[in-house]
């Protein structure tokens, strides 16, 4: 007996429990997996150190669109079933039409939080290159200082152009190591300084008071150096300012920063905690970016079958067992929904 011939066996009753409950055993699934990288993410922010920050606009507006199609769904299957299934052919498109839109404001709040230093693996400050460690740079003879991620010569805040012109000259040095005869612009407008020292360029090597050559090892840190620069990283991975755009906790305590020193319960970090922070990655931005694209991964799965079902709401096969095809889709439609919003939520209360 084909599969046709036996689903017509089945009374309509049937045939929806089984569907219904293909759906609930799907969520099911669903929720444990959710469930337990919730856990593990409030566990892991136990004892580590962790990182808070402001969350990108375009996931709000991505919240509106779900609930939005959410809703238009439940109201248009309602309709059909009081005898109006022509709003099918408006519904379903419509509900496709914002899920795609809903994927796009996702998509657009990754590149916001990209741009904002917060990547799927990172450290939370930076270590290797940083500001002052080994170099630092003058700007037309006045020394460069970093507070934060901010840049001031002169006891000034430099303006983003300045900025960008750093960050260009910066950029020279990315991959030096790498380069045989490297050619700088700029040397007479910018210095590097190497503890403390002016750094010059002889026939394509690099020199400390023009007699010490740099070692492979100081290229090494000199690139480290450059990358931060060229990005406008100071003392963090984060972009913004510390206190307003982000923070860091320690065992759910915020830590302080002034001098460019962080501060626990008002006390500089321990030498065995400023260690653990300079190795400490940014697990909060990972498990962030795990548990909203594992949620758009459903959504782009199910948009598919969305997809369909818009195709045949113009045949009227969407009609089949009181709309069954339809409100078996909404069943799941409706859960995608309800659990970006706890997603969103727990989020925004934890992390």
């Amino acid at each position: 007996m084909s599969q046709i011939d036996y689903d017509k066996e089945l009374t309509p009753e049937v045939r929806e429990k089984m569907k219904k409950n293909l759906i609930y055993v799907g969520i099911f699934g669903i929720i444990m997996l959710f469930a337990g990288l919730s856990s593990g993410y409030i566990v892991s922010a136990g004892d580590t150190f962790w990182v808070k920050y402001n969350f990108p606009p375009a996931f709000y507006v991505s919240t509106a669109l779900i609930v939005l199609s959410s809703m238009i769904l439940f109201v248009g299957i309602k309709l059909a079933q009081k005898g109006n299934p022509g709003i099918l052919k408006t519904i379903v498109p419509l509900t496709f039409i914002l899920g795609v839109g809903f994927a796009y404001f996702q998509f657009k709040g990754y590149k916001e939080l990209y741009q904002n230093g917060a990547f799927l693996s990172s450290k939370i400050t930076v270590s290797e290159g940083r500001y002052g460690s080994y170099y630092e740079l003058q700007v037309d003879g006045k020394y460069m200082e970093v507070d934060g991620n901010d840049y001031l010569i002169a006891g000034k805040l430099v303006s983003e152009e300045q900025k960008k012109q750093i960050s260009a000259f910066a950029k020279q040095f990315e991959r030096i190591t790498k380069e045989k005869h490297p050619k700088i612009a700029d040397l007479d407008k910018y210095t590097i300084l190497y503890k403390h020292q002016a750094v010059s360029l002889k026939d394509g090597k690099f020199y400390v008071q023009d007699t010490v050559e740099l070692q492979h090892v100081d290229l090494i840190r000199l690139e480290e150096f450059s990358w931060h620069i060229r990005d406008g990283r100071g003392d963090f991975f984060h972009s913004g300012k510390y206190g307003k755009d982000f923070k860091i906790y320690y065992k759910n305590q915020e830590l302080d920063y002034k001098d460019r020193t962080l501060y626990y319960k008002g006390v500089p970090l321990s030498a065995p905690l400023q260690l653990k922070m300079d190795s400490s990655s940014d697990t909060a931005t990972s498990y962030l970016y795990i548990l909203t694209f594992l949620h758009l991964l459903h959504i782009l799965v199910t948009l598919i079958f969305v997809l369909k079902a818009s195709i045949r709401s113009f045949s009227g096969k969407l009609a089949v067992d009181n709309f069954l095809p339809v409100r078996t889709l909404a069943i799941f439609w409706h859960f995608l929904g309800v659990l970006w919003i706890y997603l969103l939520l727990f989020l925004l209360f934890i992390h």
